[in-house]
């Protein structure tokens, strides 16, 4: 069955869903198979039928025929010997065919039934033989040894020719029992025949059913399915310009109309993605330049620029050594104002120099944070003195990542905690850590002035200060350098709310892996 649309469709066949075909299939099927069970069941009917008729009625007849014909040439034995000899003793096969023709007559009787030409053919045997008893064999054998002599004398004629009679009837009887137990016979033959036949053919439809079952699934189900399987196979592997066919029944080509609307929207959005990726490219690479750029700029700001700085500080130094006597109060001011800016722009520049090469250069290995922050408490110990700073912390872990920069990170918040003490007391700061999950966490918490809630968000962006340079000196980078850095290794910062006076500042940092871990991912690289 063809279930795709052509110019002969002109009822629009294709437009017939899977359901609908399958639906006319089985009834089809369903009819047919109905019909030829019917004439398998008749063939099995009639064959069964003429079989029993043969074998129960037609042979059995014709049987009890000649089992009558053998009692009644048993009688006419038994009434001719006592007649010639008048010897009681030869009545015995006369009485005995006497019982064996009643059970005859019996047996067919009910054999005969429904055949008018068995039942005339029966009651002209009966006839005849009620004749010949009543006539000859009846008196004979009641007759006396001495009388039985001489009336089986006087009878013999009519006695022969009564039983020829018999005779004649039995065989005609037989005769049309054998006829008609040939045309059953015959009919039986012919019924297996046609028996033989029906089931061939039935075996012959069933089988080609099959073949049109089969073709037409691979036609109309299989085959689209299958060729839908494969364009979109072929799609899945990247042949996005591989077009889906829509054919066989309607819903088989809806599913591939829909696929097909999805392999044009993903070519749309692949090409579109081509052309972000693209961009993404250049912008790449614009922004790779720029990064030059900046090294560059970064480079010449650290050194050309700084140069003249110097010189502006050493030249104004030396303009008030030279020439202090002769200026006034208010110059010597200005000198110093120019001083101070031309050292903390130097500052500044240095920290923005810093600021840039976190995450730009970069040397990753393990780190031993407690030797890292020994060291910086070292570097800060002139700090610390003057301040009278107390310095607590538990034990550090080791993790992975740049020394330099994880040092820069506690200089910036143990120098913090210390710069923004309180005035009334002297500072005391205590570095605790925990193991979160698969992260470090650190927590260095002061007693200082604190943060207010609603800074504590704007602290670590760059060039944010909550006090003025008179109050506090610094840049305002040094968090900002802090959060920068704990991000490019993996973690992140924030300050925590505190009960009382101080500041909480915890940042987390990426576990080291185990040796065995280690280990493990170097061989599988």
């Amino acid at each position: 069955m063809d279930v795709g649309r052509g110019p002969r469709d002109p009822v629009g066949i294709a437009r017939w869903t899977t359901r609908r075909w399958m639906s006319l299939g089985v009834a089809t099927s369903a009819v047919l198979l109905l019909a030829l069970g019917s004439l398998g069941a008749w063939s099995l009917g009639t064959t069964s039928r003429l079989t029993d008729e043969v074998v129960l009625y037609r042979s059995p007849a014709l049987i009890n025929a000649v089992r009558l014909e053998a009692a009644l040439v048993n009688q006419e034995t038994g009434v001719r010997g006592y007649g010639l000899t008048g010897r009681r003793d030869f009545l015995t096969p006369y009485t005995q065919g006497r019982t064996d023709e009643k059970t005859a007559l019996k047996t067919l009787d009910r054999l005969v039934s429904g055949s008018s030409e068995a039942e005339d053919d029966l009651q002209a045997v009966r006839s005849d033989v009620e004749t010949w008893q009543r006539q000859v064999a009846r008196p004979v054998a009641a007759a006396s040894s001495g009388d039985a002599v001489r009336t089986a004398s006087a009878r013999a004629g009519d006695g022969k020719r009564l039983f020829d009679s018999v005779r004649d009837s039995l065989s005609r009887q037989q005769d049309h029992l054998r006829a008609a137990r040939v045309r059953a016979g015959d009919d039986l033959d012919a019924a297996q025949r046609l028996r033989n036949w029906v089931f061939a053919a039935i075996a012959v439809v069933i089988a080609l059913l099959m073949c049109a079952i089969v073709y037409g699934l691979r036609r109309g189900v299989t085959g689209p399915l299958a060729r839908l399987g494969a364009a979109a196979r072929e799609v899945g592997r990247g042949q996005f310009h591989r077009k889906v066919p829509a054919t066989g029944p309607a819903d088989v080509q809806q599913l591939a109309q829909d696929v097909e609307s999805m392999r044009e929207r993903l070519v749309a959005e692949l090409a579109r993605s081509e052309e972000a990726r693209t961009l993404l490219d250049q912008q790449a690479e614009d922004l790779k330049r720029s990064n030059a750029e900046l090294e560059q700029f970064a480079y010449v700001a650290s050194h050309d620029l700084q140069e003249p700085l110097r010189k502006i500080s050493s030249f104004t130094q030396l303009l008030q050594r030279r020439y202090g006597d002769k200026l006034d109060e208010r110059a010597d001011q200005y000198i110093a104002f120019a001083v101070d800016g031309a050292n903390r722009m130097q500052v500044l520049i240095n920290d923005l120099l810093m600021f840039s090469r976190v995450g730009r250069v970069h040397d990753e290995r393990p780190v031993a944070l407690e030797d890292t922050l020994n060291s910086t408490v070292d570097a800060l110990s002139v700090a610390v003195e003057e301040s009278g700073a107390r310095i607590e912390h538990d034990e550090l872990p080791t993790v992975h990542g740049d020394a330099g920069q994880l040092g820069l990170l506690w200089q910036n918040l143990l120098s913090n905690a210390i710069k923004f003490r309180a005035p009334d007391r002297p500072p005391h700061i205590r570095v605790s850590v925990r193991e979160e999950a698969d992260m470090w966490r650190f927590t260095v918490r002061d007693n200082g002035i604190g943060i207010a809630p609603e800074f504590r968000d704007k602290v670590f962006v760059i060039f944010q200060r909550l006090h003025t340079r008179e109050a506090y000196p610094g840049t305002g980078i040094g968090l900002a350098m802090c959060k920068k850095t704990v991000e490019f290794h993996g973690g992140t910062i924030t300050v925590d709310p505190v009960d009382g006076d101080g500041t909480s500042i915890s940042f987390t940092l990426p576990l080291q892996p185990s040796a065995e871990a280690a280990d493990s991912e170097g061989s599988l690289r």
